[in-house]
């Protein structure tokens, strides 16, 4: 059973939330001290969070940032504001998915299913990925190279696995796009380069250089 950690103010919207998902079969807390969310983020465990951005003492984003240090669970935002700079804000701190209020509550339960089947993989599918010495680990977002280890983020694990699913082929933006956002909503092009660069610098902690190479107008490609 998964287990939804709703981060929303609005009490009405997060009971409302709350009854339908565990209607589907999830288990549910729910965020009731908006001054410390990390901290029943770190009791509660979840699997996915869906967070407010309007909330009382820190706003959604800064609550992301603070998960995001700690965690790769996927969080889903969750607005009543519909404007491309904010979705794009909160796909660049770290957010998976963007849910616009006011929004059906089926149509939020199939976002939800989707993303967790997304995240929570077959075991039966491969454990690892591998360019030459760099070693991917699905199970836990690590990259492992030489003995070095770096845990990444959501998008740059997405990254990383669709570059090393297509090796030796170039990865189109609009691919790359499609795969970490998954959305019709317009994403900002430079959000894809900012969330590259990140990778890059990441995998340069564990002392991989270039491994990442850019394809001028098409996308990116990782050789064996």
């Amino acid at each position: 059973m998964y287990k939804i950690l709703i981060v929303e103010d609005e009490t009405n919207i997060a009971e409302l939330l709350a009854e339908h998902l565990k209607k589907w079969g999830f288990a549910v807390d729910l965020v009731s001290d908006f001054s410390d969310v990390e901290g029943q983020f770190l009791a509660s465990k979840p699997d996915l969070v869906l967070l407010d951005i309007s909330l009382p003492f820190y706003n959604g984003y800064y609550w992301c940032d603070r998960i995001r240090k700690i965690s790769n669970v996927p969080i889903v935002f969750l607005s009543s504001h519909a404007e491309n700079m904010d979705i794009i804000m909160a796909m660049n701190m770290g957010g998976d998915d963007y849910i616009t209020k006011p929004f059906s509550l089926d149509v939020a339960t199939a976002k939800i299913q989707a993303m967790l089947r997304r995240t929570y993989r077959l075991h039966s599918e491969p454990q690892t990925l591998a360019a030459g010495e760099v070693v991917l680990n699905l199970n836990d977002a690590t990259i492992c190279y030489k003995g070095a280890k770096v845990e990444l983020s959501k998008n740059e694990f997405k990254i990383m696995q669709t570059l090393l699913e297509n090796k030796n082929q170039v990865v189109t933006r609009e691919q790359l796009m499609k795969r970490l956002w998954d959305s019709d909503s317009f994403i900002d092009d430079n959000t894809l380069t900012v969330n590259v660069k990140r990778l890059r610098r990441r995998l340069e902690e564990a002392g991989i250089y270039d491994l990442i190479a850019t394809k001028k107008g098409m996308g990116y490609i990782i050789h064996d």
